[in-house]
Parts: C-alpha cells; sequence; structure tokens
C-alpha cells in the first residue's frame, strides 16, 4: 500500500496580536491587592440576626455606641486571629457572634447564663 505524502502550503504568519492589556502609565503605581480587597470589602459593620434581636428585646438588653464599638473591635481582633464563632461578653450581655458573616448570631443576659453551655465556638472575648 502506498500513500501519498501531502506537504500542505506553509502558512503566513502575520504579527501577532497581542491582548488587549493595561497598560500603565510612567509614574503609575500598581495598586497594593490589600489597598483593593479593603476598598471592596464592607467596612465590617456588626449586624444583628432576627434571632438575636428578638432576645435582646425579650431580655432589655441595649447596647451604646460604646458597646458597639468596643463589638466591632472585638470581632475585627477575633477575625484577624482566624477565630470564627465567638462568644463575646460585653458587660452584662453574652454575645454569640460569627465573625465570617460580622453577625451577633444570639444574646443573653447575665440571669439567662447561668448553668448554660456555650458549644460551638472557637474563641471568646471579655470586655
Amino acid at each position: 500500500m502506498i500513500d501519498k505524502i501531502l506537504f500542505p502550503e506553509p502558512l503566513t504568519i502575520g504579527q501577532a496580536q497581542k491582548p488587549n492589556a493595561k497598560t500603565q502609565r510612567p509614574g503609575e503605581q500598581n495598586p497594593d491587592f490589600a489597598n483593593i480587597l479593603g476598598q471592596k470589602l464592607p467596612a465590617g459593620e456588626v449586624k444583628f440576626s432576627q434571632h438575636a434581636q428578638e432576645r435582646l428585646r425579650a431580655r432589655g438588653i441595649s447596647l451604646s455606641e460604646t458597646d458597639m464599638k468596643q463589638l466591632q473591635g472585638a470581632v475585627e481582633s477575633v477575625a484577624q486571629k482566624g477565630g470564627r464563632e465567638s462568644l463575646i461578653m460585653l458587660g452584662d450581655a453574652a454575645l454569640v457572634v460569627s465573625v465570617k458573616n460580622r453577625t451577633v448570631i444570639t444574646a443573653m443576659d447575665r440571669g439567662s447564663m447561668q448553668g448554660n453551655v456555650f458549644t460551638n465556638i472557637d474563641s471568646a472575648v471579655v470586655i
């Protein structure tokens, strides 16, 4: 069996096109990844779940602006250390917080804390 070997015509290759890339102008600096990430992420305000709001109302727990700032700082501190679910003791209140979602899951006053076992937390902060 004899097969012919065909040699295709050579292809003419034009100038390669460069992908559309953003060109950097002289004197322009690349933005730092951390800066971009910080701008894109929310400011990190702590939210309260519906359940936590109900518990706060039912147990007569009120948080001042100072308390909220301390709570915010505690959540930020736990986040930097890699915590995911934290028990935060704030005055006479105990708050279980999802650090990843920056959400207070539930709240208790000192009277409700007696005899309770807190599970599924990996950190605790006493303020």
